[in-house]
């Protein structure tokens, strides 16, 4: 035996053997890897950004999605490679059309061109025009519902007050509102504030595409309880001083605000101011006290400035001129 694998013909032929033998192995691995790679398969790569080329610093596009979807069918291996990196991009190149309304193709980069590759959608409808920047005040909105019975929303501010809104010559001129909306849970009774995201939108409530700078506000919205503007009534009561006249009172508003539950309120046709004639001793100025009516929680003040036209001079009470009669017969007896 060890006298065969000394020869050199036989080693010879050994080794013609086993590379025969190592080439077909090779040769099958290889037709098994092919077949495998070329099974095909199809598959959707969803919401793939569409970039745009285009001079965005003086035109602005409408009509563009912002994403597109991307099927694309091949060997089974380039259709997972290439769902996994996303190393190619799908776009479109405005920079040679015009200012006016075009139909534009999405195109594609960077596929291998053993897959097939289909974009939905592939044809769009874009409108370029003139971009202008206006700015526009904020109105802050809140679905009254939220409110508590009883209490209302005073008033909302918005901070800023005025947004910068950029975009086409025609959708800017397509404004009606822009508006700030926040929300919360219900039965609302405190003041508070929230950041709202600014909305731009036009008579039939359609949002607009354009951009807004900045896009988001601090809304202060102002709740209270429920109230009333109501007449002062002047009620004069008691007695004026002897020998005074009053002539004239007249107050320094004519009205006041009244706070608590709408039924109460609403009951109310004024606030009755009671003045009492006796502590009117001269003309000038009074602050006289309110009284908060029955089932009312609270008045926008407490005191009330009255005026007071006085006439005449207050007659000294006839206890005293007896005691002055009296003083004087004492200085005469003792005179005499």
């Amino acid at each position: 035996m060890d006298k065969i694998f000394d020869s050199s013909w036989m080693l010879r032929l050994t080794a013609l053997f086993l590379a025969v033998a190592l080439f077909f192995y090779i040769q099958a691995e290889e037709k098994r890897l092919a077949e495998s790679g070329s099974s095909n398969e199809a598959d959707v790569i969803t919401n793939v950004p569409l970039e745009v080329y285009y001079d965005s610093d003086n035109l602005f596009v409408t009509g563009l999605p912002e994403t597109v979807d991307v099927k694309i069918s091949g060997p089974k291996t380039i259709v997972m490679t290439t769902k996994l990196e996303k190393d190619f991009k799908v776009f479109v190149d405005l920079n040679s059309l015009l200012i006016g309304e075009h139909s534009v193709t999405i195109q594609q980069e960077n596929f291998s061109e053993k897959l097939n590759v289909s974009i939905e959608p592939r044809l769009v409808n874009v409108s370029i025009e003139e971009k202008i920047t206006e700015e526009f005040r904020v109105e802050p909105e809140m679905n009254n519902r939220l409110v508590a019975e009883d209490f209302v929303v005073n008033r909302m501010n918005a901070e800023p007050a005025r947004v910068a809104v950029t975009g086409a010559k025609s959708v800017i001129d397509n404004i009606s509102y822009v508006k700030a909306t926040v929300t919360g849970e219900k039965n609302l009774k405190e003041s508070f504030e929230q950041e709202a995201t600014v909305k731009v939108l036009d008579r039939d409530l359609n949002k607009l595409d354009v951009r807004i700078s900045p896009d988001k506000v601090k809304v202060k919205v102002d709740i209270n309880e429920y109230s009333r503007e109501l007449p002062i009534t002047i009620d004069e009561i008691g007695e004026p001083v002897e020998g005074l006249t009053i002539e004239k009172l007249t107050s320094e508003t004519d009205s006041i605000t009244v706070y608590g539950t709408k039924a109460v309120v609403d009951a109310l046709k004024d606030v009755v101011v009671e003045v009492d004639l006796a502590k009117i001793t001269e003309s000038g100025s009074y602050d006289i006290d309110i009284a908060i009516p029955t089932g009312a929680t609270k008045l926008s003040k407490d005191k009330l400035t009255v005026h007071a036209e006085v006439a005449g001079e207050p007659v000294q009470e006839e206890e005293n001129d007896s005691e002055v009669d009296a003083d004087a017969s004492v200085d005469d007896a003792e005179g005499n």
